[in-house]
């Protein structure tokens, strides 16, 4: 077999076109491969596809796969067109996509060792440049916005993740049944979320049926605005509920062990792990000292009765039944004289409402909460971003379940 008819087979490269020669520099370790088209074969404008009169051409050269270890180019003279409607333009290609300067093949490899690596790891292995890996990563996103089509979302998930240090945040909405990020936005505002809800229709708010969230007003305020019945759909979890507790039992251990710490007892030092951590995962040695610890006549040892007691109150089935077990709990809360707990006790009485829609329609944000785990993995092999659209479109890309495929690839 010719080395023409060779690189024909492997491109997939079919009439109109066809390979014309192929040249091999030793010295540069390259391989050039040029394409010509035949000119007796009629052209059409690539946008709206009615048939056009050539212009003129263009000498293009595309990045292609690497034959065994030199680098490889396609080169073509690529006609342009003249459209009524949309003036001189140039034809699409069937190897590459549109405005790329790597053939598909080549963009397909990158994306897939993108999936593994980082943006640097890739680069030096495929031999490029980092914004040209970049590159590729932003137009596989772009595609996979444009392909995504009309969202069909029923439960919701709205959390925030940091972008960098500084409480600098990007509001992330999560499709809680596919786990999947359909929106990422700047900040933790108001406006940072009312972008995702302008861009739906009234049915597609309508067909919502949870909002998982914590308790940040701005995002409560948007999603009351926007979404119909709200107040029925709007949950508040476990685990945001469990962070409040803990945090106020903390507060309470600290206090007390500096008034002991004070007198000369160190009953409490070193032992935040051991009243923050499930006591279902505690190990024998924290379990034993638990006990020993919650014998004792303690302020932290009854915030942490209020917070375990409060875990228990999620295994209800019914909205009446579970408001009356969370009633006795402020209650009991309001009577504790633990300040840190009484103001947990006074946020949930004011967001009841959402703690229970949580109980009833069996959401959490769980997923959500994922998600922002396996972003600051993302941000962490990137060794950070000071770039927030590269931030949001490496968020996209490994979290946003895109189709990321090149536009057009050519067929061995």
């Amino acid at each position: 077999m010719h080395d023409k008819d060779l690189y024909a087979a492997i491109l997939g490269v079919q009439t109109p076109w066809q390979v014309k020669s192929v040249e091999l520099d030793k010295e540069s370790e390259e391989v050039r491969v040029l394409l010509t088209m035949d000119k007796r074969y009629a052209t059409s404008c690539p946008k709206c596809s009615a048939p056009c009169p050539r212009y003129d051409t263009r000498r293009r050269s595309w990045r292609h796969l690497d034959t065994c270890q030199f680098k490889t180019f396609l080169e073509a003279d690529v006609p342009r067109v003249q459209c009524g409607e949309h003036g001189v333009v140039q034809i699409d290609v069937p190897w590459a996509g549109p405005g790329s300067r790597f053939t598909a093949l080549m963009e397909a490899l990158v994306i897939d060792w993108l999936k593994e690596a980082s943006i640097q790891a890739v680069a030096r292995r495929m031999k490029l440049s980092w914004d040209q890996i970049d590159g590729i990563m932003q137009r596989a996103v772009a595609r996979g916005l444009a392909r995504r089509g009309d969202l069909k979302l029923t439960r919701i998930g709205i959390d925030e993740t940091s972008f960098q240090k500084r409480h600098e945040y990007v509001t992330i909405v999560t499709d809680l049944v596919t786990s999947d990020v359909v929106y990422v936005a700047d900040h933790r505002k108001k406006d940072s979320l009312e972008g995702f809800f302008d861009e739906l229709e009234p049915a597609d708010l309508l067909r919502i049926e949870a909002v998982a969230m914590d308790m940040w007003e701005p995002y409560i305020s948007v999603v009351e605005f926007y979404v119909p019945h709200a107040e029925d759909k709007i949950c508040f979890d476990k685990f945001h509920v469990a962070k409040h507790l803990g945090d106020a039992l903390d507060k309470v251990r600290r206090a007390e062990h500096r008034e002991l710490a004070g007198e000369g007892d160190r009953t409490l030092a070193g032992t935040r792990y051991t009243w923050l951590g499930n006591p279902e995962t505690l190990s024998p040695k924290g379990a034993s000292a638990l006990e020993s610890l919650k014998r004792l006549v303690l302020r932290t040892a009854r915030a942490w009765a209020l917070k375990e007691h409060a875990m228990c109150l999620w295994n209800y089935k019914t909205r009446s039944w579970a408001r009356k077990a969370w009633d006795a709990w402020i209650s009991w809360a309001m009577r504790s004289r633990l300040e840190p707990i009484k103001r947990v006790a006074r946020m949930i009485r004011k967001r009841l409402g959402g703690i229970l829609n949580a109980i009833v329609l069996q959401t959490t944000n769980a997923a959500a909460e994922s998600v922002n785990a396996k972003v600051q993995r993302v941000k962490r092999m990137a060794c950070g971003f000071r770039n927030r659209e590269r931030f949001r479109t490496a968020i996209y890309f490994h979290l946003g379940g895109l189709d990321l495929r090149p536009a057009t690839h050519t067929k061995p």
